[in-house]
């Protein structure tokens, strides 16, 4: 007599499944089942197969694709806040004149405000993890644990404000570690090479070495801003990184896109697991180049997908980020081949899971691993018909087509509806403070941009 297998909580079934075969290629199983038990998927298999499965819940998703959750790897939720505030300006008066004056009005509501936005933009956009570089991280920390998210977050700091800056941010990665049922990870967040000192940036090496923790900062992040610092200091923003040891460690570099030729010695001779995250639509608006994503990939370098706070990219929506991204890097190299759909598949998924650190438990449909997954509606005319489709999900699919979320096996958006955040509720209370918020009279600055 067969023994009837455990009951499960979710059974997902009908659906195509994204999946990645032993070589990491992105296939897709049609007709399939994920089993969901104890937030772990337990098995990826056939509908037919799932059919005799006791389950607690299951969802019919015939005619919908499963993806492993979406990852946007550099953000700055809580600045959904300023979203629209600063446009069409250099970056250099995009800081100086315009953001840094008006951060230095944040409270800890305003924070927490625009993180519950941004929580809601990323659900429903399918992103179900995201790594936060910000302030007043114990407020965004609560609000992931409130949302149901996950996320990798780090307390940001310069060297302006003494050691305590550091310091703090240290606090915060181990007080905080593990939090939301374990789906809060955190990291070190030094700002970036220019705003934070050698010494600083030596000792943050020091300290995510003894605690086995990842470092997020921005480095390289223009042509400009490398050209800048080889000509100050002898060295460009990765080498400086590399002088300070931080090579030596876990880091994720944001943006990037400034990484030049120089560059690869460094990289090579890196120790620590190096990666970099590109938001390619805010280095449209800022006139920069993009990150050199094959340059990378050849070095073994993961590049994770991301959107930089919607201050700057005006969105978090990372489906645009991975047609970009496909679409940017055919261009920058000439070659239509380069970046096909499922490499660019690859990027949003496996790619951005290891790019913060997590790629032992998200980014893939698999047994053992996380069950952060999405549901992405494919009857859509703008996505029939369907002849490959990968280029459907990079090319046509858009983040209003996802109607279900899920992470750790909880449903957060079902058929379109988010179950965990109040829209209206917060979007009135922060338009509310918004006057208060974008006042620039004070003339304060919370740092000043000259890189």
């Amino acid at each position: 007599m067969t023994e009837r297998p455990a009951p499960a909580d979710l059974v997902i079934s009908g659906c195509t499944a994204l999946v990645h075969d032993p070589a990491e290629r992105i296939t897709f199983a049609e007709d399939a089942a994920v089993v969901v038990r104890d937030g772990v998927i337990s098995d990826v298999t056939t509908a037919a197969a799932a059919a005799g499965i006791d389950a607690a819940e299951r969802l019919d998703a015939r005619g919908q694709a499963a993806l492993p959750g979406l990852i946007n790897c550099h953000t700055h939720a809580p600045m959904v806040a300023l979203r629209g505030v600063a446009e069409d300006l250099p970056v250099e008066e995009w800081f100086n004149d315009r953001v840094w004056p008006i951060e230095a009005n944040l409270r800890e509501r305003d924070v927490e405000l625009g993180a519950r936005l941004a929580c809601a933009e990323l659900i429903r956009g399918g992103v179900t993890t995201f790594a936060d570089h910000y302030f007043a991280m114990d407020t965004v920390a609560d609000v992931v644990a409130g949302t149901g998210l996950r996320a990798v977050l780090g307390q940001a700091y310069f060297s302006s404000q003494g050691p305590g800056g550091r310091e703090a941010s240290l606090d915060f990665a181990l007080r905080r570690a593990g939090a939301a049922d374990g789906r809060v990870t955190t990291c070190l967040a030094p700002h970036a090479p220019y705003t934070v000192d050698d010494a600083d940036l030596a000792a943050t090496a020091g300290l995510a070495r003894d605690h086995g923790l990842l470092v997020h900062l921005h480095a390289a992040e223009s042509r400009a801003q490398t050209e800048h610092s080889l000509a100050r200091h002898g060295a460009t923003p990765v080498e400086i990184l590399h002088r300070a040891g931080l090579l030596d460690v876990d880091v994720l570099i944001a943006h990037g896109t400034g990484i030049v030729d120089r560059d690869a010695a460094a990289l090579r001779a890196a120790t620590g697991r190096v990666a970099v995250a590109s938001a390619p639509r805010g280095y449209l608006k800022f006139a920069w180049d993009p990150t050199p994503v094959r340059f990378l990939s050849d070095l073994g370098i993961p590049v994770g997908l991301a959107t930089d706070g919607a201050a700057s990219n005006n969105t978090l929506d990372v489906w645009e980020s991975m047609a970009l991204t496909a679409l940017v890097q055919k261009a920058a190299t000439g070659d239509p081949r380069w970046l096909t759909a499922r490499q660019a598949l690859h990027h949003a998924t496996l790619q951005s899971a290891r790019a913060v650190g997590l790629g032992d438990r998200i980014g893939s449909l698999a047994p053992g691993r996380r069950a952060d997954l999405i549901l992405v509606d494919l009857t859509g005319p703008h996505t029939q018909p369907v002849h490959d489709l990968a280029a459907t999900l990079v090319h046509s699919a858009r983040s209003g087509d996802v109607r279900t979320t899920i992470v750790d096996g909880r449903i957060l958006m079902r058929d379109r509806e988010l179950l965990t955040v109040d829209v209206a509720a917060v979007a009135a209370e922060l338009t509310e403070r918004l006057p208060a918020l974008v006042e620039r009279g004070h003339g304060r600055r919370i740092q000043e941009y000259d890189a």
